[in-house]
């Protein structure tokens, strides 16, 4: 059972096998509120690499698959089939299996981008799933609390009429050239399984994704400037974008993996005609909010606070403690788990969407067209 005393849902990974960074963090988040059980995989499109895998995370040997295919049709065909699936591969190997499950009536956890072509995402997003089959897209960051409390207190008018949004996520991990034995890099750095975007895909969509969750304002253009630092590099590594909004808020975002001295430093500053906030990731427990005219406020994660956020439930342990990126992938998941259960109705506008991995795709080829037309204003209706 699960930590609330619900029943678990049984759960099968597609990727994520040996050596699998992203495999692990999916991991550890589908069991940390204990809503799931891993009982089934198609770790790895290496045979060998599968079956090692999936004995090494203790699966029965009939339920280790070496094609998410077999394992679709293998696991929809038996009464104790896995009731969701984790989809934890290269992009150009999101919309193989995420048809393939939704079409078996197999709820899908999908990491992002959604897809590594804006064609393969919308011809997602046509799929009928069979049997209600639904769809979560993990954008973690917004599993925050405070990222929560940002939203709750921009919907509540505490900051008035929007008028900026920057937000920013550099690192530096990228800087120089790295080869094939660099295996997250490799696939980050290669069109043919990364898609038309390097950096802008990696991570400029969770910095976009987190705007426009925070916000809720709607994209009308961008206006980007993306460049391959490092020579011989086929994708960008540094990426500069201005943004219009519908109704004339004004927003700016830099994503980059060549900026030496950074590690994950996702961060937002939102201001309007009242006041503003600020939240960084990696001090992720607090944030500023400020009312204009009055003094800065330091909001806590659990403490006293001006809005009481709707998932204020996601604060698992006391203020003083911190909780960072595995609690908010935890969030997602468990509060996908309640959706499944038919009880998570107040958290279906909360959970990232087949439609916000279709948006991300825009944001995407629109900067990347842009970028293509010397930083032309492009509007996502072009793309």
């Amino acid at each position: 059972m699960a930590e609330n005393g619900a029943r678990r849902i049984r759960l099968g990974m597609v990727g994520g096998g040996t050596g699998a960074f992203i495999g692990y963090v999916h991991r550890i988040a589908a069991r940390i509120d204990g809503d799931y059980d891993l009982v089934a995989g198609a770790l790895s499109s290496r045979p060998e690499v599968a079956k090692e895998s999936g004995e090494n995370l203790g699966l029965a040997e009939d339920r280790i698959y070496t094609s998410y295919e077999e394992m679709a049709r293998a696991e929809a065909a038996r009464p104790d089939g896995i009731e969701a699936v984790a989809i934890v591969t290269p992009n150009h190997m999101h919309y193989g299996p995420a048809k393939a499950f939704l079409e078996a009536g197999i709820h899908v956890i999908c990491d992002k981008p959604i897809t590594s072509t804006i064609e393969d995402a919308r011809a997602l997003a046509q799929v009928q799933p069979k049997n209600g089959a639904k769809f979560l897209l993990t954008h973690n960051y917004t599993g925050y609390p405070l990222v929560r409390q940002a939203r709750e207190l921009v919907a509540s008018g505490a900051l008035g009429t929007i008028r900026v949004v920057q937000v920013e996520y550099p690192q530096d991990w990228l800087t120089e050239a790295t080869g094939e034995e660099n295996k997250q890099a490799a696939w980050r750095t290669d069109p043919a399984r990364s898609g038309a975007g390097g950096c802008i895909g990696d991570i400029g969509t969770h910095a976009y994704n987190l705007a426009r969750f925070v916000t809720g304002l709607r994209t009308e253009a961008v206006s980007a400037d993306l460049d391959s630092f490092v020579p011989g590099r086929q994708l960008d590594d540094n990426v500069h974008i201005m943004l219009r909004f519908e109704g004339g808020a004004k927003g700016m975002l830099w994503a980059s993996q060549v900026a030496v001295g950074n590690e994950n430093g996702l961060q937002l500053r939102v201001y309007g005609d009242k006041g503003g906030l600020e939240w960084r990731q990696d001090n992720p427990n607090y944030m500023w909010f400020t009312e204009f005219g009055k003094p800065k406020q330091l909001l806590t994660r659990g403490g006293s606070i001006s809005v009481p956020p709707a998932a204020s439930m996601n604060v698992r342990i006391p203020s003083g403690h911190p909780e960072g990126y595995l609690e908010a992938f935890a969030t997602l998941y468990s509060q996908f788990a309640a959706v499944i259960r038919g009880e998570g109705q107040d958290y279906e506008a909360l959970l990232p969407s087949l439609a916000d991995g279709v948006e991300g795709m825009q944001f995407i080829m629109a900067s990347v067209k842009s970028s293509q037309n010397d930083a032309k204003w492009t509007r996502f209706s072009e793309v």
